[in-house]
């Protein structure tokens, strides 16, 4: 079965921990060779890889005399800014060996969530990928801040995977996989091999922790699941130090834990704007409103906006909530903060008498619009 899941496959986004490339002393050289070692051998059969690796700060933290993890951010940034040079140079020279070509990739958040530098970025690793160039991407720890932070690689790793429209994602873990509970507490608790749909009982199972030397416990794995399965692409979690586990995955080995892609998938810019563009304020909306965008699909309008919250820009996500403040969807807005609170609660007919222009009739257009699932 697991074979046939994977039948379809050609472009493959492969996300490493820092629990597989490394260990107490630093980056594991041995292993990061096996990894590479073993997507070359991915790439000779045809595939075409992008990989998104940990492992910096790891990497970087000895020449500054830290053992575990550092314990403030200017220490962390020191690290990765050590480290990431150093893991490419492994990179490169395991890479090398097979004849392929790597290229340094970071980013920030900030990068994706403006749409032209999210393009660009796309056309960068399309070219890359077209000249047979391995992208090795990771997060640009050394100048990022926690409002331009993905947060960890899990998420970043689910991100390029709608970025450069792949058909798997496979995430590189030190554990087996997804269990039912706890594995480290219940030794009874069972691997779960394949899931459907993930929920909340398939969210509880998940706990959240972390690890020494990364910041993803198995709670961001499942988010990372299920940010790509919405996009129409099946996620993989793996044991990355599990001999042969990326041609033995391919080859249809029951092995780790597979998440099915979502039935009804998103298209790839509201993808965008439900996971990538970072919401900068709050909408709150009548009933009314509310049952428009949900039960029959329409834009917002100013008429069915009842308070603000935040600020934003016009072009920035906001997130609608109904009078209570739950959220239920999120979107990209056609005013500002100061035009908006002109012109909420009017009809679309008084824009312009009250602004003296008009953008738009729609507040929020429903193609620039996500539901929350």
């Amino acid at each position: 079965m697991r074979k046939n899941l994977l039948s379809h496959v050609r472009r493959v986004v492969v996300k490493v921990g820092s629990g597989v490339i490394s260990g107490p002393e630093g980056l594991d050289e041995g292993m990061l060779a096996t990894l590479s070692h073993d997507l070359s051998e991915l790439i000779r059969r045809g595939y075409e890889v992008v990989l998104v690796s940990s492992g910096a700060v790891a990497a970087g933290k000895g020449a500054l005399g830290i053992s575990g993890r550092p314990a403030t951010i200017p220490l962390k940034q020191a690290a990765a800014a050590i480290g990431q040079s150093r893991m490419m140079h492994a990179y490169q020279g395991a890479f090398g060996q097979a004849g392929h070509t790597v290229a340094q990739v970071l980013l920030t958040r900030d990068d994706l969530a403006n749409r032209r530098r999210y393009l660009n970025a796309r056309n960068t690793l399309m070219t890359l990928l077209d000249f047979k160039v391995v992208p090795i991407i990771n997060e640009n720890d050394t100048v990022v801040v926690d409002e331009i932070r993905f947060g960890d690689n899990d998420n970043l790793s689910a991100m390029v995977t709608n970025l450069v429209e792949a058909n798997l994602l496979v995430i590189l873990s030190d554990v087996n996989g997804l269990y039912d509970r706890d594995p480290n507490l219940h030794p009874d608790a069972k691997l779960i091999p394949l899931v459907e749909r993930i929920g909340e009982e398939i969210e509880a199972a998940a706990g959240d922790t972390g690890t020494d030397h990364g910041t993803g416990g198995m709670a961001t794995k499942i988010k990372a699941a299920k940010r790509a399965t919405l996009y129409g692409v099946g996620t993989a979690i793996v044991n990355g130090r599990t001999p042969g586990v990326l041609q033995r995955l391919f080859d249809g080995e029951e092995l780790g834990t597979y998440f099915l892609p979502a039935r009804d998938r998103m298209a790839a810019k509201k993808h965008w704007i439900a996971f990538t563009k970072k919401p900068r304020g709050k909408l709150l909306l009548d009933d009314g409103a509310k049952r428009a965008l949900v039960e029959r699909g329409k834009s917002l309008l100013p008429s069915g906006i009842q308070g603000v919250e935040g600020g934003f820009d016009r072009g920035d996500a906001v997130r609608i909530c109904d009078l209570a403040g739950e959220e239920f969807a999120i979107g990209v807005i056609n005013y500002a903060l100061a035009e908006l609170l002109r012109i909420m609660g009017k009809k679309t007919s008084e824009i312009e008498g009250v602004l003296g222009y008009k953008y738009y009739d729609e507040v929020i257009h429903r193609d620039n619009l996500v539901l929350k699932k």
